[in-house]
């Protein structure tokens, strides 16, 4: 029982943390004192963990604050008790929480910050050296990364083309840097060869998902041209699936 209760607390303190780093790294980039999101009122800690209103204006933390609340302990009880073999019952709790932290900057400011990523090539070159060794780890996290920048080299050269003969300057891009730094730290993870599957499981993902969001787009009639999904997501999905298939395969 006990137990149940320490992977509870470890998920509530995991969520309260990407809620705080959410709210403040994408804006400021440091650590600041926590503020409402609506008057920017500096608010106390425990009024913020509570999920209550701004003394100020009245205003609810946003949804998402809830939502993470919510799901990152329900699930940090379930990896606490279904570990990832390769990484232990807090290892996996640990990252669950890392990756959850870049899904909500990544949908909701299209980012993934470098410092982030800075943390995540530590934990991963630590985690990824107790799985399966300090050379597959780097070569993983070499071939992520060589990967990603290819595709990100050649997404950059296709928007140019179009734009030159579009005559106009697209912005959208499907990859950004910070995802091709993710892709280096899936490759620690997840190491040489398995990073391979990885990324290529990614891409299914994210062509399937990118495809029913078109057609949606286009049944709903609000289609528009080079619209482009976060791909943070599919890749951070993609790491944790391949670990849990590494106990089947």
């Amino acid at each position: 029982m006990v137990i149940y209760v320490l992977y509870l607390l470890g998920g509530l303190a995991g969520a309260w943390l990407i809620n705080y780093l959410s709210d403040v790294l994408p804006i400021y980039r440091k650590f600041v004192p926590l503020r409402c999101v609506s008057c920017q009122e500096e608010r106390g800690w425990i009024a913020y963990l509570s999920y209550s209103r701004c003394s100020h204006c009245g205003t609810l933390p946003t949804l998402r604050h809830l939502i993470v609340l919510l799901i990152v302990p329900a699930l940090s009880v379930i990896m606490g008790f279904f570990p990832i073999q390769a990484l232990g019952s807090l290892g996996s709790i640990l990252w669950l929480v890392y990756f959850t932290l870049i899904v909500v900057i990544d949908l909701e400011h299209r980012l993934i910050l470098h410092p982030i990523s800075l943390v995540g090539a530590g934990m991963g070159i630590i985690y990824g050296t107790q799985a399966h060794g300090l050379l597959n780890t780097l070569l993983g996290g070499g071939a992520g990364f060589g990967i990603l920048l290819v595709f990100y080299l050649l997404g950059e050269g296709f928007v140019r083309m179009l734009s030159r003969r579009r005559g106009e300057q697209i912005e959208e891009v499907a990859l950004g840097f910070g995802d091709v730094n993710l892709a280096g730290i899936m490759g620690l993870l997840l190491g040489w060869p398995g990073v391979v599957g990885g990324i290529f499981l990614a891409v299914i993902m994210g062509g399937l998902v990118s495809g029913a969001y078109l057609i949606m787009q286009l049944i709903r009639k609000e289609y528009q041209a080079f619209q482009a999904l976060p791909y943070g997501p599919f890749l951070a999905g993609s790491t944790l699936i391949m670990f849990y298939l590494a106990k089947f395969v």
